[in-house]
């Protein structure tokens, strides 16, 4: 199952030279970025850990891919993200966020079905992930 959070989710890997394109889009209108990497990719998990502190000062995008490369290389099965942010609405508002890379293997999540009082049905997302602990949800069996 592949998890689908973020802007492409839906399309292939993006390589560094496609990652790097969109960096420059967001450097070119003004967005600061950041790097985020998690285990955890659960959709109500928008809180991913944040790779060094936002990127507000630079204007380069090979120092950006240079940061999205040593989160890639501390967290190998982790997911990694970057997030640009649009300060213009006058809060920190995502502009674009998307996955730059994934765990070889994607557990995926279950469907639970839960029926409550006067026969509500309620359901709850569980991800495979959580079922191992922290730091290594992800690591090949």
């Amino acid at each position: 199952m592949r998890i689908t959070q973020g802007t492409f989710s839906y399309l292939p890997d993006f390589t560094d030279e496609e990652i790097t394109a969109q960096v420059r889009y967001a450097l070119s209108n003004g967005w600061p970025l950041s790097v985020e990497f998690t285990d955890d990719p659960h959709p109500r998990n928008i809180y991913w850990e944040m790779w060094a502190l936002p990127m507000f000062d630079l204007h380069d995008a090979a120092g950006v891919l240079m940061e999205v490369n040593a989160c890639r290389t501390a967290y190998p099965n982790h997911y990694v993200r970057i997030n640009a942010y649009d300060a213009s609405p006058g809060r920190q508002t995502v502009a674009l966020s998307f996955i730059v890379q994934r765990p070889a293997e994607e557990p995926g999540f279950r469907l639970d079905r839960h029926e409550g009082s006067n026969r509500q049905i309620m359901y709850r997302a569980h991800s495979y992930a959580t079922e191992r602990p922290s730091g290594e949800r992800y690591r090949p069996s």
